[in-house]
């Protein structure tokens, strides 16, 4: 049986924590590196419903993507639902462990994930990593569509491929226009517009986008957008790395369980269409193309 430090250490050959920015918070969060682990859960979030999935599971690690103390804390009392959760792991002695933008950068990593289950060939990085001599490594992806699609079919397609939230995908663009090259990040991107831009795509894939930005991109340029929930478009990467981490045990010959969480934290939960403007004017569609809900 492997100890939890076996563990952390191939999944931090995986996803090295210096390829962390320098803001984030990655790493073991809590957990006896001596204690042996079995049984390990990949979720997105770290919040009270996947750990109560973990420790009713008998997991012995939770992988996170998100990081518990982004910015730090003075305490951990159980008066808050953070503390919460420490208490939680600690009692049932389940360790939490966290690949955040250290997965984002990997190769393969979140944005590789995003771009296979929405349908694409990876090309490269969006943003390459300057210290990746093989320019492998970065922020985004760029991929191609094969066969092309119009935007419409497309944005369908990212909707079956990732996982169901209440918000669905949002469209900007002609939803008739051919979708070939795309580019995609998973998580918030609304910050690359630049380079998406620069990349010469045809649509890009993403969430968290807001008015503004999102306005100016469309103006600037014919990209097309396509805002998937955060939550989905990196959830895809859990499978990514219970696949990495299933051939470490191989490899190792650990008899290690692993197990990929299907709560759904994205924290939007219901959806109430709107079918007309106060002037009776009936609001566009994307040809049909509403998300999912």
């Amino acid at each position: 049986m492997p100890k939890l430090s076996d563990v952390i250490s191939a999944l931090e050959e995986l996803y090295p924590p210096q390829w962390a920015e320098s803001w984030d918070a990655v790493g073991l969060v809590c957990g006896d590196p001596e204690d042996e682990v079995s049984r390990v859960l990949f979720a997105v979030d770290p919040v009270q419903a996947v750990v109560d999935e973990a420790v009713e599971w008998g997991a012995d690690l939770v992988v996170t993507h998100h990081p518990l103390y982004l910015r730090g804390t003075t305490s951990v009392a159980a008066t808050s639902f953070k503390g919460r959760v420490v208490h939680t792991l600690i009692r049932s002695g389940t360790a939490l462990h966290v690949a955040h933008t250290n997965a984002d950068h990997a190769d393969p990593g979140v944005s590789d994930a995003l771009a296979e289950a929405v349908g694409l060939r990876v090309l490269g990085p969006l943003i390459p990593d300057p210290t990746d001599p093989a320019g492998r490594r970065g922020t985004g992806r760029i991929g191609v569509l094969e066969p092309p699609l119009t935007l419409a079919d497309f944005a369908a397609q990212v909707a079956s491929g990732l996982p169901a939230t209440a918000a669905g995908v949002r469209v900007a663009g002609d939803t008739d226009r051919l979708i070939t090259r795309v580019a995609v990040c998973g998580g918030s991107g609304d910050s690359f517009f630049a380079e998406v831009r620069a990349a010469g795509v045809d649509a890009y894939v993403t969430a968290d986008l807001r008015h503004h930005p999102a306005s100016e991109a469309t103006e600037a340029a014919p990209v097309a957008l396509v805002d998937a929930a955060h939550w989905a478009t990196e959830w895809p990467w859990l499978k990514l790395a219970q696949r990495g981490l299933s051939a470490a045990a191989e490899k190792h010959g650990w008899p290690l369980e692993t197990r990929v969480s299907e709560v759904v934290t994205d924290p939007w939960t219901a959806h109430a269409p709107m079918t007309a403007f106060a002037s009776g004017t009936p609001v566009a569609s994307a040809a049909g193309v509403t998300g999912r809900a």
